[in-house]
């Protein structure tokens, strides 16, 4: 039975419960509701969430009217070392929304603070953003939803970039080279359908290894 670490806010659950019904196997280890041995997980789910607390940054924060007041620097503690472990002992790793730029950030990469555009009501369960795709992508997605109103900036090392959002190129795709499976994503594969599966499917896969 394979082990999965997460930080999953109470809201999400449902979202995540329907996914992960196809793959009963998996027991979820919930870092606000239980104790989490990261030792002996096999993977790492990064979720969305709110910003980013400011003194995981690194870069300078021009005032902080922009920024999410329910930023959680509890949950960004657990979350950069969960990903620090996770990296070293190679295991795989899934990363949405909030939990892409934590893994951007974790690899010394930036964020770019207050994008608009990618929060419209109509946007955040229906697939209306188009995508523009590397030819080598692990997966390839023609339109994704969007709910997030910050994005990467400057790289972090080792990430390489497997999709953009055709209308503005704000990355909403990457992975960690070198890496077993790290696979970051800006939308919410967990509040979609059929077209995100595969997605979780891989990532599944490579835990059960």
């Amino acid at each position: 039975m394979p082990n999965l670490a997460t930080w999953m806010r109470a809201k999400d659950v449902k979202w995540f419960r329907q996914p992960f019904s196809k793959h009963p196997r998996v027991r979820i280890w919930n870092a606000p509701t239980q104790d989490v041995p990261l030792a002996r997980m096999d993977a790492l789910l990064l979720t969305g969430g709110a910003d980013i607390a400011p003194e995981f940054l690194h870069q300078e924060v021009p005032g902080k009217s922009g920024l999410d007041p329910d930023a959680d620097a509890v949950r960004d503690r657990w979350e950069f070392d969960a990903t620090k472990h996770a990296l070293a002992r190679g295991i795989p790793i899934f990363a949405i929304c909030k939990g892409l730029q934590v893994l951007n950030v974790a690899l010394g990469g930036t964020l770019r603070l207050d994008v608009p555009g990618h929060d419209g009501p109509e946007m955040k369960y229906e697939d209306v953003q188009q995508l523009r795709t590397d030819q080598s992508a692990s997966h390839r997605l023609d339109r994704v939803n969007s709910s997030h109103h910050q994005a990467i900036d400057c790289l972090g090392d080792g990430c390489e970039i497997e999709a953009w959002c055709a209308a503005d190129e704000i990355i909403e795709q990457m992975r960690v080279k070198h890496h077993r499976f790290a696979l970051a994503v800006q939308y919410h594969p967990e509040r979609g359908g059929d077209i995100y599966a595969p997605l979780f499917a891989d990532f599944v896969s490579q835990m059960e290894k």
